[in-house]
């Protein structure tokens, strides 16, 4: 069977069209009622990649559902570890690689790892919610660290890092690219954060998920800055987010400090089960000969970012967005549209369209909502319909 082409590929996209995308049974579009838009949980509405579905129908067809090996397929780490090379110039050995059951258990164990109960732990809202679920449920203190919105993005307050550090904080959580706000931190500002990091010996927890999904530029990932900056580092990666897999729930973590990786898979124990096999075949299928297919997409996602951008600009000046750098996520201020702190809410009752609440993602977030972009041109259409007629009073 001949694989797609790029063009094959877009109409494939475009083909994510509502009435096919109800018919299947996932959680965003099976949580609202029938006429509700939902552009919000971060999963792409698109096709997964020929490579993979093919990969996952050649696994199963050899009969083999067992445990796969302790440390996984055969291929599987060699497979990350010749894409963090290729793709981001990062080296590191198999040995720092350890496949986990996503993003959010990695995050516990690694917390929990770095810290001690009554411990501070930082985070830079607005940012992904479970950053926060996981210090409260870890019994840890959240010390805010907020981005500000110097009028051309979101950018670190180092200084005021800096000052909030007491003798208390451990552990940093960041994110790269940021989720919801799509910025990629570039080199300068990493290094800022990492010098800030080093004098106050603080354990990084980064989570690079959306590292595949920038448009301009590349990645950097933040471990590989500095040879003591990786041994104080925990790097969250995986295939979930750039190859719409997140369903199959895996992600890896790595890091180039033998004894802390020991320290975080020991406190993980039995609580937290390896990758499921078919997730590490689809990882192994996207790493080796997806790549096509995630081009194709970021230049979808780029023309539907840049399409965000026109309409707000053109007919509803009052929300205001800056065009994210990376992820398929728009961080929306409609503070000056009237729709109160939690916009969301009135968006859902009057224009049918469900977005992510800004009050979820931490202080800064009243007024603000998440817009997931990673659908078909004609939904995202409707979509804006509803948003722009509902700011505008007509719903």
């Amino acid at each position: 069977m001949s694989r797609p082409s790029p063009i094959d590929q877009a109409q494939a996209f475009d083909a994510a069209t509502e009435s096919r995308l109800r018919a299947m049974p996932c959680g965003k579009w099976t949580r609202y009622e029938p006429d509700v838009l939902p552009l919000w949980v971060a999963d792409m509405d698109f096709p997964v990649a020929h490579v993979v579905r093919a990969a996952l129908h050649e696994h199963v067809d050899c009969g083999s559902l067992g445990y796969p090996p302790k440390q996984g397929l055969p291929d599987l780490l060699p497979a990350v570890v010749d894409r963090l090379e290729s793709r981001f110039g990062w080296s590191v050995p198999g040995e720092a690689v350890r496949p986990m059951p996503g993003v959010i258990p990695a995050l516990f164990v690694a917390t929990e790892a770095t810290s001690a109960p009554g411990d501070e732990v930082i985070v830079q809202p607005p940012v992904y919610p479970p950053f926060f679920s996981v210090i409260e449920q870890a019994g840890r203190r959240l010390l805010n660290d907020k981005l500000i919105d110097d009028g051309a993005g979101y950018r670190m307050d180092v200084a005021a890092l800096r000052a909030a550090i007491t003798p208390a904080t451990r552990t940093l959580i960041f994110c790269n690219p940021h989720n919801p706000t799509g910025r990629v931190f570039s080199r300068a500002e990493l290094e800022a954060l990492a010098e800030v990091v080093l004098e106050h010996r603080l354990w990084v927890i980064s989570d690079e998920l959306h590292a595949d999904l920038v448009y301009d530029g590349q990645h950097l990932p933040f471990a590989s800055l500095d040879t003591e900056l990786s041994q104080r580092t925990l790097t969250l990666y995986g295939p979930t987010k750039a190859f719409n897999l997140a369903g199959l729930r895996i992600a890896f973590m790595i890091s180039e400090n033998p004894a802390l990786l020991a320290h975080v898979v020991d406190r993980a124990g039995h609580r937290m089960p390896g990758a499921n096999v078919l997730a590490q075949a689809a990882t192994i299928a996207a790493y080796r000969g997806g790549d096509a297919w995630l081009e194709a997409a970021l230049d979808y996602l780029r023309e539907n970012r840049d399409y965000v951008q026109r309409r707000l600009r053109d007919d509803a000046p009052t929300v205001r967005a800056h065009p994210p750098e990376g992820t398929y996520l728009t961080w929306l201020d409609l503070r000056e549209a009237g729709l109160g702190d939690d916009p969301c809410a009135t968006l859902l009752e009057r224009g049918r369209l469900a977005l992510n609440p800004g009050p979820d993602y931490g202080a800064g977030g009243d007024g603000f909502a998440r817009l997931n972009f990673a659908t078909s041109r004609a939904t995202l259409h409707e979509a804006l319909d509803r948003l722009v007629a509902t700011v505008r009073g007509d719903r």
